[in-house]
């Protein structure tokens, strides 16, 4: 489930860019047009059609996306939780900030080390991605039951490929830090912040 939610993120970044339909330009161009606004069209297509049918009841897909990330894969910091679901730490502070008002998840201190946050789900939390879940699941299995076996995990592989891509590249207006050759975990630990502390250093 969490390679579905990167997929869903990856074509959200992609609705960000508007390109022509009918760009006259080389065969490398067009060709990667194609297949760009193509993809587009598609996750577009299902996002819609998911949508449709409210399975996530009263959650957007981000807050879904750290939900069952926190579901299955146990507690975890707001980096490694940005790691998993392909989110900037900004944007995933504002939504755990939601789902804390909600009471769907809760933050807490490491009581050794105060710098250190790691986000939990609640037990609304937990009875509320177990009630919803299995909907989303149905859904996504339906929607995607036009392909067949083989077509998902080829279609899952390169989705990942392009996804994953963009965390290969460093951003030449960061400093270099330790997160760049250290796991999200080691990172939290390692930089010694807590994750909005990393937010408010990379402002400044």
């Amino acid at each position: 489930m969490v390679l579905l939610y990167q997929i869903i993120q990856f074509q959200m970044i992609l609705n960000q860019t508007i390109m022509p339909t009918h760009y006259k330009g080389n065969e490398v161009e067009i060709r990667a047009l194609n297949a760009f606004i193509k993809l587009m069209r598609a996750a577009n297509s299902i996002e819609n059609r998911l949508a449709q049918r409210g399975c996530l009841e009263d959650l957007t897909p981000s807050q879904f996306g750290v939900m069952e990330a926190l579901y299955h894969l146990g507690s975890m910091c707001q980096t490694e939780l940005a790691h998993k679901i392909l989110k900037s730490s900004g944007n995933m502070t504002l939504v755990i900030d939601n789902l804390e008002k909600l009471g769907y998840v809760v933050r807490e201190r490491d009581p050794h080390d105060r710098r250190f946050i790691t986000v939990h789900l609640t037990e609304v939390g937990q009875q509320k991605i177990a009630a919803i879940l299995p909907c989303q699941i149905k859904a996504i299995v339906e929607e995607l039951s036009i392909l067949t076996a083989e077509e998902q995990e080829t279609l899952a592989r390169l989705c990942k490929k392009l996804g994953k891509r963009e965390l290969d590249v460093p951003d030449p207006n960061e400093p270099f830090s330790a997160a760049s050759v250290h796991s999200p975990s080691e990172s939290c630990r390692l930089l010694g912040k807590s994750p909005d502390q990393n937010q408010n250093s990379n402002r400044r």
